[in-house]
């Protein structure tokens, strides 16, 4: 998924395809990203891989809207703005759970084993008696799934409230600080206390900062937005972190 057309945010490209051909890694890796995105880093890798037909990648222009859906999440997309780029930050969605609720399957006599696991999984079974259970009879109400949210650069964040609304987990950008406000809007960016704002005025879960300028130490772009929403971190490339629902429940 690429979130705009500018080059610090592509430019890997071409390494990670090569590393794939030198490593035999089967499959063809699919890049999504708007139409304008997308026309740049066509004539970027044509230049540098080969063309789609031979380079082992495929491209995929997406809109706002609906990106990929799959059993258990889906990915949508929507518009960022920074600098006057076709920007699209996305949405990665779990499926809202129905969990067991355990007090109805032991008065069912539901046996533990693998007629929980087809309930859990929204699929009747059938007792050894002969009775039929189906889902409803022992599922709870819904809990949503875990959120991902994703934002590259951008120069605003009253749009994007609604879009990361409550995800569990966003990551964006947090290229200045507060002090130099000035300079982050002339160049299309965010302070580390206005990605903290959004953080809390959409009330998601946790704030993963990145694409902090070198001018800056990690511990100062922290300082300041955690004076705006408390349950943030700046991260690096290649960490690895784990989303969860805030609100999950054990079956």
């Amino acid at each position: 998924m690429l979130t705009h057309a500018h080059l610090d945010h592509v430019l890997g490209l071409a390494g990670l395809l090569a590393t794939f051909a030198l490593y035999r890694v089967d499959g063809t890796i699919e890049i999504v990203g708007s139409e304008e995105t997308l026309g740049f880093v066509r004539r970027y890798l044509a230049d540098t891989i080969g063309p789609e037909s031979d380079g082992g990648y495929r491209l995929r222009a997406v809109s706002p809207g609906p990106v990929l859906v799959r059993q258990g999440w889906r990915l949508d997309a929507f518009a960022v703005a920074h600098r006057g780029t076709e920007s699209l930050g996305y949405r990665f969605q779990d499926e809202p759970r129905h969990p067991l609720i355990s007090e109805r399957l032991d008065a069912l006599g539901v046996p533990a084993g693998p007629e929980r696991a087809l309930l859990a999984q929204g699929r009747s079974v059938v007792l050894a008696d002969g009775r039929d259970i189906v889902p409803e009879m022992v599922h709870g109400a819904p809990v949503p799934g875990a959120a991902l949210a994703i934002v590259g650069d951008t120069e605003e964040i009253a749009g994007l409230v609604e879009p990361v609304r409550r995800a569990d987990a966003l990551v964006i950008e947090a290229t200045f600080l507060e002090r130099d406000a000035a300079l982050a809007r002339s160049r299309g960016h965010l302070t580390a206390a206005a990605a903290a704002r959004l953080a809390r005025d959409a009330e998601t879960g946790e704030l993963l900062l990145t694409h902090i300028s070198g001018r800056y130490r990690p511990e100062e772009i922290l300082t300041e937005a955690a004076r705006h929403f408390a349950n943030v971190r700046v991260v690096g490339d290649f960490d690895r972190i784990s989303v969860s629902a805030r609100n999950d429940v054990s079956s």
